[in-house]
């Protein structure tokens, strides 16, 4: 008896849980994306997943671009659908995968905010490095911007996943997957004045984590968004502040300063080069701005 292509969905969505380790919510947003898909090729006449064909999924596309979605909806169910296709090929039931091919609508993305240079500049240096936290602040902030962690990255990293001496921090990131990071002589030298005056204290000489509170206990995401919120505000900084704005910054002055793709992709730690390609477009804005301001012909 041959495979429906629910069957074929089921597999893929298993191969995700397991393989993958995607979220529950993000499995069953996937699931009913993938649900649509089914029941908009079963008006085709498609019932197995070997009948997939270039027209079948270029007619879903066009159904997805005409549907008016939100672009994050939309992103989300191509990125199902395109995956859903690299494991039928991957697993033999399709020779090839029709979504390849497949010429796909523009989604619009929202460009992510970034900070300059010297703002981030004003914001590392607003702590008050006289006290013990101001110090911890400084080597939060110091780290977030030369190694492009993720909030949840910076606030769970522990003490045996720095390595001062090789200047590279390991980062467990999405899926439970680790990577290297390597991390500037500024940040280096922050985390080691830190650490060297939290070893004085008995609490949090004992702390695994990295950046304590006074209890000796990791800190929440949330509490490392309100201290960049303060220390933004306390710096003049303009617009809203938060963790990932330093990751954006960072990757976006990585780039402006001639670093490749593939190397920022890796330490951003990115899937898809696609979701890193966007900073490059950050990048093109910026240059079109200055040009609107200096250029005597602008």
């Amino acid at each position: 008896m041959r495979v429906s292509l629910e069957h074929d969905v089921d597999a893929y969505l298993a191969h995700l849980r397991v393989e993958r380790a995607l979220a529950e919510n993000t499995l069953l947003a996937y699931g009913r994306d993938l649900s649509r898909f089914i029941e908009f090729v079963g008006t085709l006449g498609v019932r197995r997943g070997t009948e997939l064909d270039l027209g079948h999924v270029s007619a879903w596309l066009k159904e997805l671009a005409d549907a008016g979605l939100a672009a994050r909806t939309t992103a989300r169910q191509l990125s199902a659908l395109r995956g859903l296709m690299r494991f039928l090929t991957d697993e033999g039931v399709l020779k090839h995968d029709p979504s390849e091919l497949a010429a796909r609508p523009r989604i619009g993305r929202r460009l992510p905010s970034t900070l300059g240079e010297h703002e981030v500049l004003r914001l590392i240096a607003a702590p008050d490095t006289t006290k013990l936290r101001g110090l911890r602040d400084r080597a939060m902030l110091s780290l977030t911007y030369a190694s492009g962690l993720r909030a949840s990255e910076v606030v769970r990293l522990e003490l045996a996943d720095i390595d001062l001496e090789r200047g590279v921090v390991s980062a467990l990131g999405k899926g439970s997957k680790r990577r290297l990071v390597p991390v500037g002589e500024v940040a280096l030298d922050d985390l080691e004045i830190y650490l060297a005056r939290r070893a004085e204290h008995p609490k949090l000489a004992l702390a695994r984590v990295v950046f304590a509170n006074p209890r000796g206990a990791a800190l929440t995401r949330q509490a490392f968004w309100k201290i960049v919120r303060r220390y933004a505000r306390s710096a003049g900084i303009d617009g809203a502040a938060y963790p990932h704005r330093l990751r954006h910054s960072f990757a976006t002055h990585l780039l402006a300063g001639g670093a490749d793709l593939r190397s920022v992709q890796t330490m951003l730690g990115h899937v898809s080069i696609a979701t890193t390609e966007i900073y490059t477009h950050v990048g093109s804005r910026q240059v079109r701005e200055a040009h609107a301001k200096t250029h005597p012909r602008a």
